[in-house]
């Protein structure tokens, strides 16, 4: 039996790959807000994962309860038209989609497998080095761009550090017909509506990662596009850039109420 810890478990991908190792009979933890979505059988624990001092709280609650953890599963996400500011005074998309895994990633004790449910190896998309939290050229594509980006360099400094005893996985899943959670305006809506019209069904969807899951690559980083491995001599895997975003990351937690 496994045990994992899926964050954006009550909703879309995350809901099904708890319900798939539920039904194996595996040890399920799922991160989320609405306790009222919890599946039968999964040990809930509630947070914002928008907030470092919710992070910490389940970081300790996690390795508490489950000193061995074979799998992290991060799909927690949430997209926004406009621009919003959490009480500890960062972006919404930057804390949710890339700080929070960034503490957790790094959190929680030995992992043997991390699978992040992201975007790796896109073309568009910078990490605004002199703005990280957008302060000046705010909307929500560019937000999620920087934060798929932040997620690979995550990946990257990740395995430089911890490699030898985890496996970091980044993975695409390509267009599934999830809720899309997130606070659009008319026009953004209406083209994630197409968007879900199109993509193929959940239980399709978390096929690429159900297999990751099962199968951990050897490598100590990997990506993916569903199947198909994604090369890491891309942009977006600079190890450079890594180790920059990694020293701003620990400032941005230092300045915010101590180390991981």
């Amino acid at each position: 039996m496994k045990t994992l810890v899926i964050t954006g478990g009550t909703d879309g991908m995350g809901r099904a790959l708890a319900r798939t190792y539920l039904e194996r009979g595996d040890t399920v933890a799922v991160v989320g807000r609405d306790a009222a979505k919890a599946l039968p059988g999964a040990v809930f624990i509630q947070a914002d994962l928008s907030l470092i001092s919710e992070n910490r709280r389940v970081i300790e609650e996690v390795n508490a309860r489950f000193p061995a953890v074979d799998a992290l599963v991060l799909c927690a996400r949430y997209f926004r038209t406009h621009r919003f500011v959490t009480k500890e005074g960062l972006e919404g998309t930057f804390a949710l989609d890339y700080l929070s895994r960034f503490l957790l990633s790094h959190g929680l004790t030995a992992p043997r497998t991390i699978v992040n449910v992201s975007g790796p190896g896109q073309p568009d998309g910078r990490i605004h080095w002199d703005d990280l939290m957008l302060e000046r050229s705010y909307d929500g594509v560019t937000a999620q761009f920087q934060a798929g980006k932040a997620n690979d360099l995550l990946g990257v400094a990740f395995a430089a550090r911890h490699g030898a005893r985890t496996r970091y996985v980044l993975i695409h899943p390509g267009g599934v017909s999830t809720s899309v959670a997130g606070e659009y305006d008319a026009a953004t809506a209406a083209h994630v509506e197409a968007l879900k019209r199109h993509g193929v069904p959940v239980e399709e969807g978390i096929k690429p990662i159900v297999a990751r899951l099962d199968d951990p690559p050897a490598e100590p980083l990997t990506a993916f596009a569903r199947h198909r491995r994604i090369g890491l001599d891309l942009p977006s895997f600079d190890a450079w850039a890594a180790e920059r975003l990694h020293e701003r990351t620990l400032e941005l937690i230092g300045s915010r109420g101590g180390p991981i």
